[in-house]
């Protein structure tokens, strides 16, 4: 029943009803009376219109509305629905069907059942779009700073924790060196003690 259609710095979509069994004519009286509105204003001119033709009408858009906001879910940007406007709207002349009536003296009369396509199309103000671009300008670039801070951060981390690798490293070097040098001074200091030992032994004898 509805396809979408995209313009460039604005949301649009429209939606269409094909083959409703009613006149163009008398459908064409309530589209004259929601072109240009606001969606929501043509939504309640709509519930309140004495015409047949005007629930075949607030269906169709009702549904221009949901692709627009589909519209602007799958692209990820933000829409506010109060700022959508009927863009365009028009009825287009459907097939007729064909019907005979009986008719007095074994006669008949021919009739014909009109048929309409309902087309309307929704789309963002101007002023709606543009400063929703804003807003989505701003967010990429307060992003943009979070990621380099983010970055920043890290690389200072990073350097930190070499710094400190390489601090640990030489602490653990130092600390080698002088546990060596504690145990070259024992084995010194035994090797003096037996040395003495022997000489006072040799000294007695």
């Amino acid at each position: 029943m509805a396809d979408v259609q995209t313009q460039t710095g604005s949301i649009e979509a429209h939606a269409l009803a094909r083959h409703v069994r009613m006149s163009p004519q008398k459908a064409r009286l309530v589209m004259d009376l929601i072109r240009g509105a606001k969606a929501q204003d043509a939504l309640q001119t709509l519930k309140y219109t004495q015409k047949r033709a005007a629930k075949h009408i607030e269906k169709v858009l009702r549904s221009a509305i949901a692709n627009a906001e589909r519209k602007a879910e799958d692209a990820g940007a933000p829409l506010d629905v109060d700022e959508l406007f009927v863009a365009n709207c028009f009825v287009n002349e459907g097939p007729r069907w064909k019907r005979l009536r009986p008719a007095p003296m074994g006669r008949a009369f021919r009739y014909q059942k009109r048929t309409a396509h309902l087309w309307v199309g929704v789309a963002e103000h101007h002023v709606a779009a543009a400063q929703r671009v804003a807003a989505i300008e701003a967010e990429a670039e307060a992003q943009k700073i979070l990621q380099n801070a983010r970055s920043e951060v890290d690389n200072r981390l990073k350097h930190a924790r070499h710094e400190l690798t390489e601090y640990a490293g030489e602490l653990a070097s130092d600390r080698a060196e002088q546990l060596l040098r504690e145990k070259i001074t024992d084995a010194d200091r035994q090797r003096l003690f037996r040395e003495s030992l022997k000489e006072v032994e040799g000294a007695h004898s």
